[in-house]
């Protein structure tokens, strides 16, 4: 039996199949209008500015930057994912002025080495990605991020959890129906985890109170001044 991707978007020819079939919208969780409202409000509601520059981490085919891309000033909005191609179609599909976003802005990145993306990153946004990844990449994950973007000043990471007493290598319904675990995705993790893990990082953390697609559980992380 052949061994099960830790993440869907990782099985072979995942992304060439959605895209021939004309599904860029379906394969980032479908709820697109409402998920991209949700993700804009939250980023406005933490002080994102039209001269801000945002980085959306698995951006996927641009649920928040066609709604991120004409608020910000044009060049602004930059983007990973795993799929140049998810984000390309993104662009040329769902933008009303692609213009305002150059391609180079759109950066293939599965590993969290964000390759040509400029340091100047002032807000960053992590929405449903580490729902879909094991938890030994929370870690490595955020402290690149804090390392790669010195002047950051927000980061929003949304992740699932369980009870810190539920049963290792149980399933968990999450409140809006969707079932997690610990083991494959979709994946929940303990809050008495990821606190310290956020924190080990260099940041400050604190839960936000809005109510996420599928029960997703939104954390805002304010990085702590490194001493001189």
């Amino acid at each position: 039996m052949a061994e099960r991707p830790v993440s869907p978007y990782l099985a072979p020819g995942f992304y060439d199949t959605a895209l021939a079939k004309g599904r860029h919208r379906d394969i980032v969780g479908g709820r697109w209008e409402e998920t991209g409202r949700v993700q804009m409000a939250a980023l406005l509601r933490e002080g994102l500015q039209p001269d801000d520059r945002l980085l959306d981490i698995g951006a996927g085919s641009l649920r928040l930057g066609c709604k991120a891309v004409p608020y910000l000033a044009p060049g602004n909005y930059w983007a990973t994912d795993a799929s140049g191609a998810l984000m390309s179609r993104g662009r040329a599909l769902e933008l009303a002025d692609p213009a305002r976003l150059p391609a180079d802005h759109l950066v293939e990145d599965a590993d969290f080495a964000f390759p040509g993306v400029p340091g100047d990153i002032d807000m960053a946004i992590c929405f449903a990605v580490f729902t879909h990844l094991p938890a030994d990449r929370l870690p490595p994950a955020l402290a690149r991020i804090r390392a790669a973007f010195p002047r950051l000043r927000k980061l929003l990471v949304t992740l699932f959890l369980a009870p810190d007493d539920h049963p290792p290598g149980t399933p968990c319904r999450q409140p809006d129906g969707v079932v997690t675990h610990d083991v494959r995705p979709p994946y929940h993790r303990r809050l008495s985890d990821v606190l310290p893990a956020i924190r080990a990082a260099g940041f400050d953390v604190r839960t936000a109170p809005d109510l996420l697609p599928r029960g997703q559980i939104l954390f805002v992380a304010t990085p702590v001044p490194t001493p001189f």
